[in-house]
């Protein structure tokens, strides 16, 4: 205590980064903090290289995609019945009551990374808000999203990875038991702010029974 804080051996705050550590404890000799996956620096305050900013505090840093940041389809063949198959989106989507009511669940989510899984596309995926519940209870926070590989590779939805969505679809037991399942049913409509407050409106409407009458 009676060391000028210039001195070597004088205590120093560690200042470890309250995300980015994994613990508040660094290192006395060189200050070194300890840094989750990803993550770097001597606080532990920036993303390493070949990671990305996200918006977890678990995880705040992730794996840059490997899969090209056009569009997932663009890695998959596309199969030659896509047009009997399912009908791709074109143009933008608009949401209303109707297509509300229509769906078990609707929340907005934010793709963070994306990577093939036997006949299924697996999404790691941020639910940023959750606007109706189906059976399976969906919560905020990091979850996998499962999309079928030939639903994908015909475009029924399309996704493109670090992008935010407006998801609606039904209730679906997943691959392995967790996570959320959308199809070519589902309503995948790129997020635009002026939605929240739509969609807190139906919310609400639903919750007086106005689906029933939808």
């Amino acid at each position: 205590m009676t060391k000028p804080i210039t001195h070597r051996k004088a205590c120093k705050a560690c200042d470890c980064h309250p995300v980015g550590a994994a613990g508040k404890t660094c290192n006395q000799t060189t200050g070194q903090c300890p840094c989750k996956d990803g993550v770097t620096g001597i606080t532990c305050n920036r993303c390493a290289k070949g990671y990305q900013q996200s918006r977890s505090p678990i995880a705040p840093c992730i794996k840059i995609p490997v899969v090209p940041p056009t569009t997932v389809a663009s890695s998959t063949e596309k199969p030659a019945d896509c047009d009997t198959y399912c009908k791709a989106s074109k143009g933008k989507l608009k949401i209303n009551m109707k297509k509300y009511c229509k769906k078990d669940y609707a929340v907005q989510i934010h793709i963070l990374k994306a990577e093939k899984a036997a006949e299924w596309w697996k999404f790691t995926v941020n639910i940023i808000s959750v606007y109706k519940q189906g059976v399976n209870r969906i919560r905020r926070g990091d979850q996998i999203l499962w999309i079928r590989s030939k639903d994908i590779a015909c475009k029924c939805p399309k996704i493109k990875p670090m992008k935010k969505y407006l998801l609606l679809g039904h209730d679906e037991n997943s691959p392995d038991q967790n996570g959320i399942v959308a199809d070519k049913s589902s309503l995948v409509i790129q997020w635009r702010d002026t939605w929240a407050r739509r969609l807190r409106k139906f919310q609400q409407r639903e919750k007086k029974g106005k689906c029933k009458k939808a």
